[in-house]
């Protein structure tokens, strides 16, 4: 699950003993993928055997599934850098298989005549739509949106799924896309009508359930996600169903009692007794004034209201599950505790801003930026800087001791405290980089060719022409000379 977090305090960076050369090895494989018979895909950080279960760990939670649901067990692999997160940000392989017409039974070949080389052939559709077969046309364009979707292609996918549904309005699994696109497009609140028609349309369809769960908790309605995630486990088991449901009833059992109020571009959850209105007032003033400085920054804004929860300490973990080390979390929503502040700090203007930033590149990438860019451009943009660790880092590149940034794409979220601060500190480095050396307007070039469906690999290539290998080097260099040897 993609969840941005910020180390809480400031560590101590580098101290004695702390970078033993090597000791961010461990990194480079670290879960366990468990492969399903229904073809979806559980990432693990921990996977055992017990008898005819499987059990394994995710974060601080436990599940264990049946072991006869389990097609195969494959460890050490990465994690991808783009897991799916509950507010539906996630890759189109946890949505499910598009079944054709009965009637398209002689065109078994469809999808190798619509997508072949890597790319949508237009002249197919042009002509298999010529057929003047509804279905057949449907199938097509919905062929031509996924491969569009898979890719990152948002822009693109939702133009051939709106040409789909012109010829099957009312087929669920072109309709749970459509909901899906729009969702990463952060646009949950359009997406409704469409997730609700899909399971209108097919009522005994785990698949438009869970969907619809989805869009529902991403449009901050978590009753209703509850709902309808509940009625796609009545028909069908998942465990990765099983992990949302938990989680949204986490956060509705804490926030049972909270009040809420609204300003232009947020909806703010608390306890009364827990803050102050005067705190309130601030944040929210805080928030707008971020807000605006924010567009201004990175030239994007989110769509949609954005959610701002208030917790205690205990309840901000209790409904996160974040690691010990985490200050603050945006998973579609901003997570903050507030216990024993009374007035708005610099601490918390920073922290709010570090978050906020996450929610303005996840509307620009469509969901799907690294996290090492993604934490990179936050710390940035609220007005971080290496100082005291930049001589440090610069001699742990040095002597090719930094983690990867291919693997820093991944959530940070499995991380150590002590591998939190250096992933965060090599985040921060890069982008500093990149700013530095070709200037900010860089960055939102890369941001916006992910968002168009470039890696983060090749969305470098195109604008500072260096992939993670050179990429690697010139932040060394460019942290020697600034930072000294």
């Amino acid at each position: 699950m993609l969840e941005c977090a910020r180390v809480r305090t400031r560590v101590i960076f580098f101290v004695a003993g702390l970078l033993s050369f090597g000791a961010f090895a461990r990194l480079r494989s670290s879960a366990d993928v468990i492969h399903l018979k229904n073809g979806r895909t559980i990432w693990a950080d921990h996977v055992r055997e017990n008898g005819k279960h499987v059990e394994y760990d995710v974060g601080d939670d436990s599940y264990k599934i049946s072991k006869s649901s389990v097609q195969s067990i494959e460890a050490g692999g990465l994690p991808p850098a783009y897991a799916l997160s509950a507010n539906g940000q996630g890759p189109a392989k946890d949505l499910p298989v598009f079944v054709p017409e009965d009637s398209l039974a002689g065109h078994n070949d469809l999808d190798t005549k619509v997508v072949h080389d890597g790319n949508v052939d237009v002249d197919a559709l042009t002509s298999l739509e010529k057929e003047g077969k509804p279905e057949l046309s449907a199938t097509a364009y919905f062929l031509a949106g996924k491969h569009e979707f898979e890719h990152g292609n948002l822009p693109q996918a939702k133009r051939y799924f709106e040409t789909a549904l012109r010829f099957q309005p009312e087929n669920s699994t072109i309709l749970n896309y459509y909901a899906m696109v729009l969702v990463r497009s952060g646009n949950a609140a359009a997406a409704l009508s469409y997730a609700e028609r899909s399971a209108r349309a097919n009522p005994n369809s785990a698949d438009a359930y869970t969907v619809l769960g989805y869009v529902q908790f991403a449009a901050d309605r978590t009753k209703d996600a509850i709902r309808s995630w509940k009625r796609s486990l009545e028909l069908r088991p998942d465990p990765v169903v099983e992990q949302y449901l938990a989680k949204a009833n986490r956060e509705s059992t804490t926030e049972a009692d909270f009040a809420q109020r609204e300003s232009s571009h947020f909806t703010l959850r608390y306890e009364g007794k827990q803050t102050s209105e005067q705190l309130r007032r601030e944040l929210l003033a805080t928030l707008e004034a971020e807000y605006d400085e924010l567009v201004r920054q990175l030239g994007v804004a989110p769509r949609a209201s954005i959610p701002v929860i208030l917790y205690t300490e205990q309840a901000f973990f209790d409904v996160t599950h974040a690691p010990s080390w985490s200050g603050a979390v945006n998973d579609g929503k901003l997570r903050i505790p507030i216990s024993g502040i009374t007035s708005m700090t610099p601490e918390l203007a920073r922290v709010l801003k570090h978050e906020l930033a996450h929610s303005f590149v996840s509307q620009a990438t469509g969901g799907r930026c690294p996290t090492w860019l993604n934490e990179g451009v936050a710390q940035a943009v609220e007005g971080k800087s290496l100082s005291a660790e930049g001589r440090r880092l610069g001699q742990m590149f040095r002597a090719q001791q930094a983690i990867p940034y291919n693997v820093l794409e991944g959530s940070f979220m499995r991380f150590s405290t002590m591998e939190a601060v250096v992933a965060y500190a090599e985040s921060l480095a890069a982008v500093q980089y990149i700013v530095e050396t070709y200037g900010m307007s860089d960055v939102e070039r890369i941001l916006d060719r992910i968002g168009q469906g470039s890696s983060a690999e090749a969305a470098l290539r195109a604008t500072i022409h260096s992939d993670y290998g050179q990429m690697e080097s010139d932040v060394g260099k460019f942290l020697a000379s600034k930072y000294g040897e």
